[in-house]
C-alpha cells in the first residue's frame, strides 16, 4: 500500500493537502498517484496571483503513461509553485510529500479544511 502520512487531508483526486496553520495549504499529489502516473516527465505549474475555485484544474503532470489534471480542493490564492519541478518534474516520484510538493494557497475559508479526506478515509478510497 502507498505512504498516507497521518497529518494530511486528501481528496477523491488524489490531491494531499497540508494545513501550514497560518491560513496558507501546501498541495501535492499523494504517492498512489504518483505510483499510478509513472515516471513524471513534465509538470505544469499554475500562476502565481490566481485565484480559483474550489476543486477548479490548475495545473497539470505528465508522466511517460498520460497526463493528469491537478485539482485545487479549496477555493483561494496561488501565492507559490515548486519551480524546482519544471527541470525536475521525477521528483514528484521520489518525495511526493516533501520535495515533490507542487503549490501553496492562501485558503479563503479555513473551515473548509475538514471537509477533506483523513488518512484513513483516503486509505480506503484508494483502496477500491
Amino acid at each position: 500500500m502507498s505512504e498516507i502520512p497521518a497529518e494530511l487531508k486528501y481528496t477523491k483526486s488524489h490531491e494531499w493537502v497540508k494545513d501550514n496553520g497560518d491560513g496558507t495549504v501546501t498541495i501535492g499529489i499523494t504517492d498512489h498517484a504518483q505510483a499510478s502516473l509513472g515516471d513524471l516527465v513534465f509538470v505544469e505549474l499554475p500562476e502565481v496571483g490566481a485565484s480559483l475555485g474550489a476543486n477548479e484544474a490548475c495545473a497539470v503532470v505528465e508522466s511517460v503513461k498520460a497526463a493528469s489534471d491537478i485539482y485545487v480542493p479549496l477555493a483561494g490564492e496561488i501565492i507559490e509553485v515548486n519551480t524546482n519541478l519544471e527541470d525536475e518534474p521525477e521528483t514528484i516520484n521520489a518525495a511526493p510529500y516533501d520535495a515533490g510538493w507542487i503549490f501553496t494557497m492562501k485558503i479563503e475559508n479555513p473551515k473548509d479544511l475538514d471537509a477533506l479526506m483523513d488518512a484513513e478515509r483516503y486509505s480506503e478510497e484508494a483502496e477500491e
